[in-house]
């Protein structure tokens, strides 16, 4: 996947920092105070006892394999406990098999969190942060593409479980109200969903929220209605958005096909933002540029073009 501006940057010169021997010595003194830090996460989330950690720290003594690897060779501790150890000491998110399996293996950034294709997402959330969602008042973007196959779905989920797995409060609004996909996603049960609060005829709690990815809601379409582009077109969807901004850090919003109908670009508008999903050697490069030319033409911020490799 490969990640494409919609403007020209200017290049800066970024200055390079140069540690001197002091400081060296004084980071050195902090790695090798700080060492040791694993076998305190572990012990203290019952994964192995005092003891236990002593004896893989002796055994460490000549040994230059870390203190995980050790300790999973001497039996003492699981490759899930060692993992959920290792993102207890980085802050980094952690989701047990149990709570995985409650998900789609699409769902890459959950399962398999260093996959390239989670790192290009992850720029994409840094560049995102930093020119639409850092703007007070900023809350909501549009997840487009041009025609079905393209992977407008799969990289809305994921993009939105990266930003949950930042610490923001996420909404997904899944509102291709004519083939929608995140429920299977999220293996998320019926409800009326989307079409539903737009038709007056809402659940109790339409909202659903995401256990295995802590931080993450949906809001998954429903069934498909026979209007789904006067359902869209009703100011109830932009008041709708203009009610969750507030309450959400983050809300992305997961459309239908813009080369099939209208829904995408009326979404697009209320969104006031979109990214474009495209698939090489899939999508035509004509249709391409006539939809980033629509959105920007009727005032929709692109931030960029997602090019999808496979």
């Amino acid at each position: 996947m490969k990640i494409e501006e919609t403007h020209d940057d200017e290049t800066v010169d970024h200055p390079v920092t140069v540690i001197s021997e002091t400081r060296a010595g004084e980071l050195a003194r902090v790695v090798d105070e700080d060492k040791h830090a694993i076998g305190a996460m572990l012990v203290g989330m019952g994964a192995m006892t005092p003891t236990e950690v002593q004896a893989v720290l002796e055994r460490q003594d000549g040994d230059e394999r870390l203190f995980g690897e050790i300790a999973r060779d001497m039996g003492v501790v699981s490759r899930t406990q060692l993992d959920e150890g290792l993102a207890a000491q980085f802050n980094a998110p952690f989701l047990s098999a149990d709570l995985t399996r409650s998900l789609s293996p699409n769902l890459v950034a959950a399962h398999r969190p260093n996959h390239p294709f989670v790192e290009e997402l992850r720029a994409l959330r840094h560049r995102l942060s930093r020119e639409w969602f850092d703007v007070p008042h900023r809350r909501c973007l549009a997840v487009c593409g041009v025609g079905r196959g393209e992977g407008r779905s799969h990289v809305a989920a994921n993009l939105a479980a990266l930003f949950a797995q930042r610490g923001e409060r996420v909404l997904l609004i899944d509102a291709d109200l004519r083939n929608s996909s995140l429920r299977s996603l999220f293996r998320i049960p019926r409800t009326r969903g989307l079409a539903g609060i737009l038709a007056g005829r809402s659940s109790r709690r339409p909202i659903k929220s995401i256990t295995a990815v802590p931080g993450l809601s949906v809001l998954p379409a429903g069934p498909c209605p026979p209007n789904p582009s006067e359902l869209l077109a009703q100011p109830l969807f932009s008041r709708l958005l203009a009610h969750v901004g507030p309450r959400f850090g983050v809300v992305l919003i997961d459309t239908g096909a813009a080369g099939e109908s209208g829904d995408a670009q009326m979404i697009a508008e209320a969104a006031g933002a979109a990214i474009i999903v495209a698939r090489r050697d899939h999508t035509p490069v004509q249709a391409l540029q006539r939809l980033a030319g629509d959105l920007t033409g009727h005032g929709v911020t692109v931030p960029g073009i997602v090019y999808n490799d496979g």
